[in-house]
């Protein structure tokens, strides 16, 4: 099967959970990529250079033979359309309820808990750091985040849906911030967002991370 050329932008230290959302995509998608590094501690993203590249200057950005997309979950979408089921893995489920519930959750990861992802940064997932411990408003978001995973992942199931979705690895990387940094997190939940970081993808972006960070 030929391939068109696929570039990958991401940042430098490999420390984008919307990056690694579109890393994990391609993998399960079995697609060859290469990567291209964009220093975001340098504001290299706001570059004339990079402007020519994406749209909105920030990390990834995906190039797809000449054409270029920004945002993770619009690159993810096109991903699913422009490299469909049977002949590719799927990203989303099957049904089409359960679709819609996985954008869902998606898009509210990417909207919320503002408080949590500020005071457990990507360096908790990444590099291991530690921090003060969550003040009120964080704490009030991670109960909420609990509440709805207690909700949404049926007991005695390691995915959402019954199958891997891209939704498992975007919400693990939101439970991880709490588990990784050993917050209060309730075991099934624990132990959710830990099955997930197991998977293949995920930790050949984890190895692309510790690479980076040793260079």
């Amino acid at each position: 099967m030929r391939y068109p050329p696929i570039v990958l932008w991401s940042d430098a230290h490999f420390f984008s959970p919307y990056a690694m959302s579109v890393y994990v995509a391609l993998s399960e998608k079995g697609l060859p990529f290469t990567i291209k590094s964009v220093d975001l501690t340098n504001a290299e993203h706001r570059q004339p250079t990079y402007a020519q590249v994406s749209l909105t200057r920030r990390v990834p950005t995906l190039a797809v033979d000449n054409f270029l997309l920004s945002e993770s979950s619009a690159i993810v979408e096109y991903l699913e359309d422009r490299f469909p089921a049977p002949d590719y893995e799927r990203l989303y489920p099957r049904d089409v309820e359960k679709r819609a519930r996985a954008r869902e959750i998606q898009a509210w990861l990417r909207s919320d808990f503002i408080p949590i992802r500020q005071q457990r940064p990507t360096e908790v997932l990444f590099a291991g750091k530690r921090f003060t411990p969550l003040d009120e408003a964080a704490r009030y978001d991670a109960a909420r985040l609990i509440d709805a995973v207690e909700r949404l992942l049926p007991e005695n199931q390691q995915n959402l849906f019954g199958e891997w979705s891209i939704a498992d690895t975007d919400l693990a990387v939101m439970l991880n911030r709490l588990a990784l940094h050993h917050d209060p997190l309730p075991p099934r939940l624990a132990d959710y967002a830990h099955f997930q970081w197991q998977r293949a993808s995920v930790q050949r972006w984890l190895a692309e991370s510790l690479r980076a960070d040793r260079e």
